[in-house]
């Protein structure tokens, strides 16, 4: 971002009255780096792993040498913190009410991470207006020569939160698991970013999948229903293979990848980061509109996460 969208998004932050378009013009515009990747790992419901997605994922990526920074954007409740055994002394809400900036709140995890740590239990913040949108972005932006890559955890759901933080930013990781309730809201998620917010390119994860026969279904049926409805595109990531040493990890506030790094889910954590890693900056403008085309999917071929 130039000094001059910069100054532009200050302005902004401070007037009450800044429209949907405003907001719209910074859309995948957190980071004006080329390099820089920015992602969103997201869900249509609770209950599917997508924080622990994020903590692992991370720690992953900085066990190859990224440097990587999560923040957690569940501001209500969110648990990035908890899931590391962090505890935090301040939060996304001192920076939305101006006490700090995004650097000061910024604290060291396992695996060599760094956490934004979302507030708990404020409800003034579940819901952004556009001058606080606007402000973190602008935060962001002054930390972007700092890192490789920004993960955001949004809530789960189509909040106004989770639509906000999955348009701004570059790349949309959405996580899904084999039960049917997850595959229809994932879905309603999808076709809400698409069809109002012009969002056209999707990145698949099934998390907690029996074996990869069972991930592959689970994106079919996503992607069936989306070849017949939307006009969209989606790069099935690969899988989570479930696994009872992930609720261990949990128990004892650790990532599984560092505490059972041979584990089945840690194996396929360390594929995922490099898959990640490997499909390269996605820099495309969002809003161009590719319609779903089978020979425009990535095969599925050697995607196996162990």
């Amino acid at each position: 971002m130039s000094s001059d969208q910069a100054d532009t998004l200050r302005q902004l932050a401070g007037t009450v009255n800044v429209t949907r378009r405003d907001v719209n013009l910074y859309a995948g515009r957190i980071s004006s780096r080329q390099d820089i990747r920015v992602i969103s790992v997201t869900s249509g419901k609770g209950g599917v792993g997508k924080s622990n997605v994020v903590v692992n994922l991370a720690v992953s990526l900085a066990n190859q040498g990224k440097k990587v920074l999560v923040i957690d954007a569940d501001l209500g409740v969110g648990n990035i913190d908890i899931l590391l055994g962090l505890r935090p002394v301040f939060t996304m809400n001192h920076v939305l009410s101006g006490e700090k900036s995004l650097n000061e709140i910024i604290i060291s995890a396992a695996g060599g991470i760094k956490v934004v740590p979302a507030g708990l239990g404020v409800q003034e913040y579940t819901s952004l207006g556009t001058p606080e949108r606007l402000k973190l972005l602008d935060e962001l932006d002054r930390l972007e020569e700092d890192f490789d890559v920004f993960i955001i955890d949004t809530e789960a759901g189509i909040s106004e939160n989770v639509t906000y933080f999955n348009v701004a930013a570059r790349e949309i990781l959405v996580v899904v698991t084999p039960e049917p309730t997850s595959i229809t809201d994932v879905y309603a998620l999808i076709k809400l970013l698409s069809t109002r917010y012009g969002e056209r390119h999707f990145k698949v994860l099934v998390n907690m999948a029996r074996d990869q026969k069972d991930a592959v279904g689970v994106y079919d049926k996503l992607y069936n229903v989306a070849d017949r409805f939307l006009d969209v595109s989606m790069d099935f990531m690969g899988c989570i293979l479930r696994d009872d040493l992930v609720g261990e990890a949990v128990r004892r506030q650790k990532p599984v990848c560092q505490l059972y790094p041979n584990g089945k889910a840690s194996r396929c954590y360390t594929a995922l980061a490099r898959r990640i890693m490997a499909s390269g900056c996605d820099n495309r403008l969002k809003g161009n509109i590719q319609f779903l085309s089978r020979k425009n999917f990535p095969s599925t071929a050697g995607l196996e996460c162990i």
